[in-house]
């Protein structure tokens, strides 16, 4: 016999019902520009919805724990980890994934900065990295201040530094980040 810390009644209610349905409720997401209302299971990850239910493949399922950022995403111009956040959160907000900032024929600039710069090497990772590589410019442009800085009240600047320590939450296991930086640079102009 196992001890627990919930009585027997309350183990059981936790427990789902053999054959119950999963509750779900519409969720309209504007994805890459384009609108859509999906019926979901309402723990679905927004990562889950972006796959599965959009078929927009790009954004990875790397550790299901939010530590690797594979699937990060722009959510309202801001990076996050997809896999943390579930869809109903989302309700109307706007979501770029990799396939909504640019095209083959029309690459992003952090896009083409990354081919230019051999900014991957498996690529597995690259989805994510240039979407947070777009949000962590975008950051340093608004001044949002980092643990980098000495002083969190002074504006940021792009400087590698700054700049490494904002992708941090980005693993790339093949260790492309040198390049990952050169393709950041050259998008923000800076001198490395």
């Amino acid at each position: 016999m196992t001890a627990t810390a919930l009585p027997a009644a309350a183990l059981d209610a936790a427990q789902p019902m053999p054959g119950a349905k999963p509750t779900t409720m519409p969720v309209t997401l504007k994805v890459n520009g384009k609108s859509g209302t999906l019926d979901l299971d309402t723990r679905t990850t927004l990562l889950d919805a972006l796959r599965e239910h959009w078929k927009l493949t790009g954004t990875k399922k790397g550790c299901d724990h939010g530590q690797c950022g594979a699937c990060t995403v722009l959510v309202n111009g801001t990076r996050i980890n997809s896999c943390l956040s579930l869809a109903v959160q989302h309700q109307g907000d706007e979501i770029t994934t990799i396939e909504g900032l640019g095209s083959p024929d029309k690459l992003h600039p952090m896009q083409a900065a990354f081919v230019k710069h051999d900014g991957y090497q498996c690529g597995y990772c690259t989805p994510g990295q240039i979407c947070s590589a777009v949000g962590v410019l975008d950051e340093i442009k608004r001044g949002i201040p980092s643990h980098a800085q000495a002083d969190v009240a002074a504006r940021p600047a792009v400087t590698n530094d700054e700049m490494r320590e904002r992708m941090s939450g980005n693993i790339c296991r093949c260790g492309a980040y040198s390049n990952i930086l050169e393709a950041m640079t050259d998008v923000a102009g800076a001198k490395a």
